[in-house]
Parts: C-alpha cells; structure tokens; sequence
C-alpha cells in the first residue's frame, strides 16, 4: 500500500480528478494549502523593484492505494495537472503501514477500497 499526495495548481483539480476516475482511483482527500517551490513565492514588482510577495494557493491531494494503482494513478496525476511551466507541482509516494476502515474494522488493502 502506498499513499500519494500530489500538490498541484487549483485550477488543475477537476482535471486531475477526472483522469484518476479514468482509471479506478476514485478515493481521495482534496486540502487547499499555501506552499512555494522553485519560485519562491509570488514575485510583484514594486517601485520598480522585484520582491518576493506570499505563498502560493495549491491544492494538496491525499490518495491512498494499492500496489497496482500507483503507476496509473501517478500517470493520471501528471496528465491532469501538467502545464508545463514551473510551479505545476509535485507527486510524493510514501509506503503506508496499514489502513483501517472506521466503519467495518477491516484492515490493509481492503479496507482503502
């Protein structure tokens, strides 16, 4: 079992989202967060004069899966939120432990669905 989380633009989600329903990856978490990558933050000129301004909104995703949907769903991941340009975001694959379903006690990779 793994669990993905993928940061990625906002404007991005629903595309992201349909092309992980297009391969069976339907359970997830959607989080909006503040980050900055390689662009630290948002750069405004002021007075003539570049600073780097806030954070940057995101939109954090947590999908936990088995073994056989990594690939796709990291497949997916890429194809919906990839523009090309800097700041489209990144994809962490963490091993995760275990998964119990609150509901029915079920543990491992029943339990994720």
């Amino acid at each position: 079992m793994k669990l993905i989380i993928a940061i990625i633009q906002p404007h991005k989600l629903e595309a992201v989202k349909r092309e992980l329903e297009a391969v069976d990856v339907n359970l997830m978490t959607v989080t909006n967060v503040l980050g900055q990558g390689r662009q630290k933050g948002i750069t405004e000129i002021y007075r003539g004069a570049k600073e780097a301004g806030g954070l940057i909104n995101k939109v954090r995703l947590d999908i936990a899966v088995n073994e056989s949907f990594v690939e796709p769903a990291i497949t997916a991941i890429n194809k919906g939120a990839r523009t090309g340009s800097l700041g489209d975001g990144k994809i962490f694959v963490i091993d995760l432990q275990e998964c119990i379903r609150i509901s029915s006690g079920e543990r491992g990779g029943t339990a994720i669905g």
